[in-house]
This record gives C-alpha cells, structure tokens and sequence, in this order.
C-alpha cells in the first residue's frame, strides 16, 4: 500500500474524531445530569469504536484489492490513468466498458491499415529451410540404400540436395500410407479398400464426425481390430518351462481360458502347469503319470479338467480343483489298443477319440463313458468339432472330410480334399466360418465351410504349399487372422498365415531362430502370447505385439 493510501486513511480518522469530541462537547453542555453525561460519554466511545473498526476494514479491502491487481493485471482493477490509487482523481470503472481497445491505426511505411488477420499466412511454409541444400549434392549411384530413390533406370548420378529432400519425403509417403485419415481436404467420395480387406473411409471435411477431437472410434475400431499381412511385429520371450525343461518331446501345449496358466505334456511323463507372464514364468505344479507317456493333453473348455492320453487302452482325466487324477478305461465294448488321439467339444460335453477301423468314439465328459460311435470309409486321422459343439469333421485315409451331427449320430456330408491323398490335419475358425485341412503332401487347404457343403464348386479358397513334410497340426487363433501350420518332420517348419489376405508371413520364423523339430502350438485365448512345443525339450514363447491382451 503506497504512502499516500495511508495518509489519507490517517486524515479521516482525525476528522472522524474531532467530529465526535465536538458532538461530545455539546451533548455534555445540554445535560447536566451526572448520570445522562456517563451514559452519553460511554455511547460515544462505542461509536467511535465502530468508526474505527469500519476504517480498519476498508483499509484492508482497499490493500487487498491494489495486492491483487499488482498480481494479476487489468482483468481484476484496470488501472486509471491521470489518478493514484485511492486518490481523490479516482474514478470507478464501468463493467460494461471493455478492458482493451484494437489498435487499428495507419502504417507508416505502407499507409494501410493494420488488421491481426494480416499476420495470418493460409500458405503452409516451411518452419525451417536449410540453405546448403541449393549447393548440396548426393550421388544415389553409390549407395545401395538410395538407388531405390530413383525415377529413371540406369545410373542418374548426382542429384541436387532440393531434389534429394522431395524424393525423401515421396518415398517416406508411398511406405507410409496410413495418415489419408488427417488430411482434411480428402473428398467424401474417396472410400477405398486395400489388399488386406481394411476399408478406409474419409469423410467430408464438413462434417462433425472428421473432428478427430470429438471421436476417435474409426481410428481404433478399423486401426486396433485387423491384422495387417507382410510383416508380423513379434518378440521372442523367454522359454515358458524355462524353470523346469523337459527332457523329452514336448507333444501338448495349451493355454487356460484365464490366459495365466499353461500346460505342458510329454513323452517323460509328467504334466506341467506354468504362469505365464513372459518374464520368469514360474511353475505351478507338476504331475506325475507312471504307467503313460503322454502323447495329449488338453483342458476341458470349462477350465475344471485335464484329459490325459497316451499309447494305451486308457486314459487319464486330473481334477484341477482337488489336484487329482483318475484312470478311465479301458471303454466298455471296445478293444482299442489306443487312445493318443481326441478332440474336446466347446461345450464340453463331449470328447471323440481316434480309433481302429475308422472309428470315432465318443465318450462323456461326465460319466467318462462311451455314448456312441461313428464309423468313416478309411481311416480315421483327424478330427475338429465346429464351434456350437452339434457338428464334428473328420478325415482320413481316403482323402475326405466328413461332417457328423453329434446329436443324430450319422453323416450329413462327404466331401472330397482338393489334392489329398491322406488327411493329416483339421482345425475349424472360433466362428465356425473357415475350416483347414492338412495332408501327408504338406498341403493345407483353406475352406469356407458354407461353400464346401452346400456348393458343387469344393475349391479350397487358398491352397497354402509352404510346407513339404506331413503336416502335423493346423491351429486358428482366437479371431481367426492368423492360420498357423507346422510340420514335425522337419526343422523349423512352421509358418503363419494371414487369413485375410491368405498371404504367409515372411518374417516367421526367423532364419536365425531354430525352433529345431516343432511337435504342437497354440495361442492364448486373446491372442497375445503363441507358445511352440519342440522335440528338444523346449515351449518357446512368442509375443504377437498386435494383440495388447494375453
């Protein structure tokens, strides 16, 4: 507070007492009772108390108020000009009047006036320009990396630093044409689908859904769900049986549907159970079955149960909630000398085993009993039911596939394997709407499943041929964009491929990885880790970076 606020408070309490020592004065003059003039002497000192304590706050408001213009400028007390604060030429300020004024006056050197919409340039200028690119030159001929920058055939030699910087920004373009989504000068018109099946939509520059601030939902909903083909962004993590590696092949790999637990069954008989996080992936437990090399091992759909199996008339169901495992069979009225081979119902209810002669048992998950058969031409190799559980393929020997209800116990379709001679492999997509098929060629056949039994055209939709040993297992991942097949005849021979393109990826394997001799696989249940059992011993662990979640 300046010194001339406090000189100006300091006078008006003078004033202000003067006035009531002269209104005291007088009153005492009129009464001459002794007792009115205490009365009257008491009053007046209590107002002069009040006066005072009326002063003292007005003091600290008016403080208060030239504090908080000091600190935050004209909106709160615009000064004004030709008077101090709290001086006599103060005048108050009308709300209604604003606090600025636009300066619109004439430029001397231009004689025009000055508006702020002259600083606005709707010209996209450079915020930087290099002035050695006009006397830089690059020769494109000597470097391996810059031939592909060039326009002609043949040998161009040197080119300008300008021309340089333009063929730069032409190539950063053309690999990376995804951005047509912030451009707001596309035509609405401009929808366009690529060779992976994304449709990108660009919208009116008008419109209130272009406003990438106010939605964003085409950007995650066609960006976040479809899996581009060429190049799969993976990483290899470390081993998931890590901890305890078998010594043995590994011929069971399979993810829990809580995505955390993973089993692992060999040929050393014990089964394992680990937590998959990726990082140190610490084992759960580990069972022990004496009497049966474990060919297979999967859980029920429910996640309650473990089915067993082996080289033997039996097999081995383990109670994952009481921790034990019983022995069924061998099945009442069949004389099977194995049972290595099953599928699971996604409504597990059911489980179809492989046996002798053709024949397709099906046994409950319940009573653990047999509750039907079904009986191919040939030989039974493969089986895979459709997503509802109703319906179960089948192939074999005698190079078909069959389609069984389960529910009528009979066949409702037969169809020839466009070049099998022998079926190997079947997996049906989690949505029912593509199955593939395997053969002893190396062969995989892709299907819409629609088309092969209601249509006399049974052309596969893609004929995959990467693969020139038996194949051994063909597996969808949970949405069905990738396909992945192996074969364990040979080294490294597994490959994915990218469903939507029917295209295979080029960068999986690596060639620097050796997966040695791949027995099984399998995805997690959102897709986010892809584990591999091998012949070694191993279950490599892979993270597939499209997919956030495990």
């Amino acid at each position: 507070m300046s010194l001339i606020s406090q000189n100006a408070v300091v006078k008006r309490r003078r004033d202000d007492s003067s006035e009531i020592e002269n209104n005291l004065h007088l009153k005492t003059m009129v009464s001459s009772d002794p007792i009115e003039v205490i009365k009257n002497q008491k009053k007046n000192r209590r107002e002069r108390s009040e006066q005072q304590n009326d002063a003292k706050d007005a003091a600290a408001k008016q403080e208060k108020k030239n504090l908080t213009s000091s600190l935050f400028g004209l909106i709160y007390s615009p000064p004004v000009f030709g008077a101090e604060d709290g001086g006599e030429g103060e005048e108050e300020h009308d709300a209604s009047e604003p606090v600025f004024f636009v300066d619109r006056s004439v430029d001397a050197d231009t004689d025009r006036l000055i508006y702020q919409e002259d600083f606005v340039s709707h010209e996209k200028r450079p915020a930087w320009v290099d002035e050695e690119d006009e006397i830089l030159n690059v020769n494109i001929d000597n470097t391996n990396r810059l031939r592909k920058m060039k326009k002609v055939a043949g040998k161009e030699g040197l080119i300008s630093g300008i021309e340089y910087a333009s063929r730069l920004r032409a190539q950063h373009i053309k690999l990376n044409p995804g951005t047509d989504w912030a451009n707001s000068e596309v035509d609405d018109a401009d929808d366009s689908e690529d060779e992976s099946g994304i449709t990108i939509t660009c919208q009116n520059k008008n419109s209130e859904s272009d406003d990438i601030l106010r939605s964003a939902d085409n950007l995650v909903l066609k960006g976040g769900e479809r899996l581009l083909p060429g190049i799969l962004e993976h990483t290899r993590l470390m081993d998931a049986n890590s901890v305890d590696p078998s010594n043995a092949p590994i011929h069971s790999v399979q993810f829990h549907r809580n995505a955390q637990l993973l089993l692992a069954a060999g040929l050393d008989r014990r089964l394992r159970f680990f937590q998959v996080d990726g990082k140190r992936n610490p084992k759960v437990q580990s069972v022990f079955i004496n009497d049966c090399p474990i060919r297979k091992a999967a859980f029920l759909p429910d996640g309650s149960q473990v089915i067993i199996s082996g080289r033997r008339s039996f097999f081995y169901n383990f109670d994952l909630v009481n921790a034990k495992a019983d022995k069924i069979g061998p099945l009442t009225g069949r004389n099977e000398k194995s049972l290595e081979s099953f599928e699971i119902s996604p409504d597990s209810k059911t489980i179809a085993f492989i046996g002798n002669e053709g024949y397709i048992l099906l046994v409950s998950t319940k009573t653990k009993q047999l509750i039907g058969t079904l009986k191919m031409n040939g030989t039974c190799r493969s089986l895979s039911f459709t997503e509802d559980g109703k319906f179960l393929l089948s192939s074999g020997g005698d190079g078909k596939i069959y389609n069984w209800d389960i529910g009528m116990r009979r066949c409702v379709h037969v169809g020839v394997d466009d070049g099998s001679l022998t079926g190997s492999a079947l997996c049906t997509s989690p949505d029912s709407r593509f199955f593939a098929s395997g053969s002893s060629t190396g062969i995989v056949n892709l299907y819409k499943k629609e088309d092969f039994l209601n249509s006399k055209n049974k052309k596969p939709l893609k004929i995959v041929a990467n693969l020139t040993t038996t194949v051994s297992q063909v597996k969808f991942n949970h949405d069905a964009q990738i396909l992945a097949i192996l074969s364990s005849m040979k080294t490294s021979s597994l490959k994915l491929v990218h469903i939507p393109s029917f295209t295979v990826y080029s960068n999986f394997p690596n060639p620097n990885a050796n997966l040695k001799f791949p027995k099984c696989l399998d995805f997690s249940p959102r897709g986010g880790f892809m584990a591999v059992g091998n012949a070694a011993g191993n279950v490599l662990l892979y993270k597939l970076h499209h997919y956030q979640n495990a």
